[in-house]
């Protein structure tokens, strides 16, 4: 590991010797070592001077994957506790909707899902957040794939129903929905772009605390700035 660390701090390789030196162990050893590195993939040797390999890139990458879904994870359990709401994740990538966390507790369990989400993006205040944020082919090629079905007495009727709906949708404003997707349930979701990446940070309540929605989502917006640098990167996790 010292040998690794070693290496990666010099970014235009580094012999043997200075390496053996650098980490205070004796040369026999550091060529040992050097040699099972290269052979493992975690350095490569080119010209004498030895590189970092891709196996010490992929368990890099690995390590600020993990850290930066340590850091939604930890930001999403903070608003959860702070606005006592379950607070939900979710990206918009490939064609499909990924719910990519959610956090919440016994006292306030996140919403079941009893339809998948992936197929009911019209009903849900995510999904409806997440299709708002796409262009109008984008849109049309999801409905496409997913037509609007009735998941509950009060969603929305069709796919023109929802289009004029989304083209309705100011800007960065949050987006709720009541009962679309599960009858005694609330939701508002919050838009997040990042690039080309639409994302989004949603709560959801029992429908008898609807009074409180608005002020919850509003309080999670408020609070969203703080870690947008931190959320722009953690798009990919």
């Amino acid at each position: 590991m010292r040998l690794l660390e070693c290496v990666a701090e010099h970014e235009h390789g580094a012999p043997a010797k200075q390496l053996a030196r650098e980490t205070g162990l004796a040369l026999p050893t550091a060529y040992h070592l050097l040699r099972t590195l290269v052979h493992e993939g975690y350095l490569r040797r080119d010209k004498g001077l030895f590189f970092l390999g891709d196996a010490a890139v992929r368990l890099s990458s690995s390590g600020a994957q993990q850290k930066r879904r340590s850091t939604i994870v930890d930001a999403l359990a903070r608003w959860r506790d702070a606005i006592g709401v379950p607070v939900y994740y979710a990206v918009y990538q490939g064609g499909e909707i990924e719910i990519m966390c959610v956090s919440d507790t016994p006292g306030n369990p996140a919403v079941e899902e009893w339809a998948d989400f992936r197929e009911t993006a019209h009903a849900h205040a995510i999904g409806q957040c997440l299709l708002s944020q796409l262009d109008d082919e984008a849109r049309r090629d999801h409905l496409d794939r997913y037509p609007v079905q009735s998941i509950t007495p009060y969603t929305v009727r069709d796919n023109h129903t929802l289009l004029r709906r989304l083209e309705r949708t100011r800007r960065m404003e949050p987006v709720t929905e009541r009962q679309e997707y599960a009858l005694g349930t609330v939701c508002a979701a919050i838009p997040i772009t990042v690039g080309t990446t639409a994302a989004t940070l949603a709560i959801s309540l029992p429908s008898h605390q609807a009074d409180r929605l608005m002020s919850a989502a509003q309080q999670l917006q408020s609070e969203i700035g703080r870690l947008m640098g931190s959320l722009a990167i953690s798009i990919s996790i």
